[in-house]
């Protein structure tokens, strides 16, 4: 009775691409939110601070995420490890990546063998970040393609969309803050999601289609995947100006957490989706 009720709510709406249900997705967030706070207290206990450099450290980990899920999408792997770069498993994969990484930093400043965490810690983001990367560039070599065309229009298209948002908060709203460099790398990540959406929607070869609900409630009434824009924007100017009230108030440790989760909602499916139509996956 136990393996059917695990097999049903847990193993086989992985293995089956099956929608979530009430169950998985309450165990998930429990699972999640338990060692978040795990976490959080070996952050206190180890003096490690959330701040900008833990922050910034963590973003190679967020890229790796949506690299690690294009490679399951090239279907290169093909043995039941799959399953871990699937959502939400490759969620508890990161985490526990960049949660062993962490502490081994931690340890190894504390040692005298390095003179700040964050470069162990950071570094090894990127090193992972670059084995990933590397993996996908031989598949689109000798499996597809890699189109630097796809991959320059998508990037200038999130560049200028995020430089407008950007000069529109400081010059007209006269939000200084706008400019502190976690706010533009939250507009920056959701301007690239946007912007690989709305390219892979309506003007990619292979026409991808937008997964959640509300963005594709969103395209189908207006027509175009570039309403992505709007309602991006339609969240973030808000919550910026909510997130600084915030910050203000006086718990600088909760809002980094609130604003790397934030980042990661935008950059890692944008990172996803812009490699994928860069090799045509």
């Amino acid at each position: 009775m136990i393996r059917e009720f695990i097999y049903k709510y847990y193993i086989d709406p992985i293995r089956y691409g099956e929608a979530y249900t009430l169950v998985d997705t309450l165990t998930y967030a429990l699972i999640l939110i338990a060692a978040v706070y795990l976490v959080y207290r070996g952050l206190r206990r180890y003096k490690i601070a959330v701040d900008d450099e833990l922050v910034l450290a963590t973003l190679p980990f967020v890229v790796l995420g949506g690299l690690l899920r294009v490679v399951e999408d090239t279907g290169m792997i093909t043995s039941d490890l799959r399953f871990l770069l699937i959502t939400p498993l490759i969620f508890f994969v990161i985490f526990v990546i960049a949660v062993v990484a962490l502490f081994a930093g931690k340890f190894a400043e504390n040692a005298g063998l390095i003179s700040r965490y964050s470069w162990f810690y950071g570094g090894a983001g990127v090193v992972a970040c670059l084995a990933a990367g590397a993996a996908l560039i031989w598949f689109g070599l000798t499996e597809t393609q890699i189109a630097l065309n796809v991959l320059a229009v998508i990037l200038t298209l999130a560049a200028v969309t995020s430089l407008a948002l950007w000069a529109f908060l400081v010059y007209v709203l006269k939000w200084d803050y706008a400019s502190n460099i976690l706010y533009k790398l939250l507009i920056f990540g959701h301007m690239l999601d946007a912007s690989a959406t709305s390219y892979g929607i309506d003007l990619h070869p292979i026409h991808y289609v937008e997964q959640h609900v509300v963005g594709s409630n969103l395209i189908e009434i207006t027509g175009t995947a570039f309403s992505m824009f709007l309602l991006k924007i339609a969240v973030l100017i808000p919550a910026i100006y909510v997130l600084e009230l915030y910050r203000r108030e006086g718990n600088p440790d909760l809002w980094h957490l609130i604003l790397l989760a934030m980042i990661v909602v935008g950059m890692a499916p944008g990172i996803r989706d812009l490699v994928r139509m860069v090799l045509y996956v």
